[in-house]
């Protein structure tokens, strides 16, 4: 066993939704359980701030309305749900925890042999607890790393390496040759970009502003289009026309890039077609996985009727694969975990800075190349 010793209490970050419309992020105290027989704890060294984690975190409040709360032992923030509780009911008065992944050193473990061999390791795991100290959980959660990697390295093992292997995945599976992103420049997209140049897979990556066309293209990226540019729906149409990219993988959710995406697959697939007024045969695919703009997805129906739109989620696919499919997709993240699936952040801050007001409305931004990274023991 790892001589380090277990603390009976860990300082964690937890959200609660109030009956009044708002919502208090706040640090508080848990207990440390010991590991049951198939469990590790681990002391938890960083953790990211991922989109899918503003959900939890903030309940959809305005990061402007954040003000402080709390005490100076365990500060905490509030701020207002501009929509109110609806669809919040479950969460009234229960304070979440917060964070789906993160990485650290397995400090102390439980008596059955896949615990055992986890003492002492660097690993990234999974919990939706992550923003804390020390975890207790399953080994099944965790992502052992190969030596030398540092938990920083590991923080980042799940949610977007991941997702970027299953969009490649599920591109196979559903008989596309080639793919869209639409945040070509986020972590997600740049592991999305390596996992593609790798696997000779066509990749289109959206952008929103010209210099992320030049980060992009630094990288070896073939087809970079820019949201921003007057040109845009002409560059989306030559870049598919490209690729043959059919099927798409949006975080941006609401507004019309959808529809867009839609009615440029199928003016490339209709080229050269007699007219039909059902349009194309073929299938265009558009997958929404984030809620980047949460207003109303819009489409304009100009794309034919062989088209598809809908939600993508990680579990899920996970799902489909199976343990056989999900552990392959496991390996390779953790060899390739410094290269392919590297990230990068540009703030690091402390449990405390995660409440603080004006940490809060820049991290809420999401802006590309200013993603964090909570560090617990900070």
């Amino acid at each position: 066993m790892t001589d380090a010793p277990i603390p009976a209490t860990t300082l964690e970050i937890r959200s609660t939704v109030n009956d009044d419309g708002a919502v208090t992020l706040a640090m508080s105290r848990a207990d440390v359980p010991a590991p049951g027989p198939d469990e590790v704890v681990v002391r938890i060294e960083a953790a990211p701030i991922n989109p899918s984690d503003l959900g939890m975190l903030l309940a959809g409040a305005d990061p402007d309305s954040a003000d402080s709360a709390g005490t100076d032992e365990l500060p905490a923030v509030r701020a207002t749900i501009p929509t109110g509780t609806a669809g919040l009911s479950g969460r009234l008065g229960h304070p979440m925890p917060t964070g789906n992944e993160g990485g650290g050193t397995v400090v102390a473990v439980g008596d059955s042999d896949a615990a055992r061999m986890l003492d002492g390791k660097v690993v990234g795991f999974l919990s939706g607890s992550a923003y804390a100290q020390f975890r207790t959980v399953n080994v099944a959660s965790c992502l052992p790393m190969h030596d030398g990697t540092s938990p920083d390295d590991a923080a980042a093992c799940f949610v977007n390496p991941l997702t970027a292997l299953g969009m490649v995945e599920t591109m196979q599976l559903e008989g596309h040759s080639g793919l869209v992103h639409t945040v070509g420049a986020s972590n997600l997209g740049l592991m999305l970009n390596r996992i593609c140049l790798a696997d000779g897979v066509p990749l289109v990556n959206i952008v929103r502003r010209p210099e992320h066309v030049e980060l992009l293209r630094a990288q070896g990226a073939e087809q970079v289009v820019d949201s921003s540019a007057a040109s845009f729906f002409d560059d989306l149409v030559d870049a598919l026309r490209a690729t043959g990219a059919t099927i798409a993988f949006d975080a941006i959710g609401g507004g019309e890039l959808g529809s867009t995406l839609l009615t440029a697959m199928e003016k490339v697939a209709s080229e050269g077609d007699e007219f039909s007024r059902y349009g194309s045969d073929t299938h265009k695919q558009v997958y929404i996985y984030g809620g980047l703009d949460r207003g109303p997805t819009t489409l304009r129906r100009n794309f034919g009727m062989s088209w598809s739109i809908g939600g993508w989620l990680l579990t899920p696919f996970l799902g489909r694969i199976g343990p056989d499919g999900t552990e392959r997709l496991r390996t390779r993240v953790a060899d390739e975990i410094t290269t392919t699936f590297a990230s990068t952040y540009g703030m690091r801050i402390s449990l405390a800075d995660a409440v603080d007001p004006d940490t809060v409305r820049r991290y809420a931004r999401m802006a590309t190349g200013d993603k964090a990274l909570i560090t617990p023991h900070a």
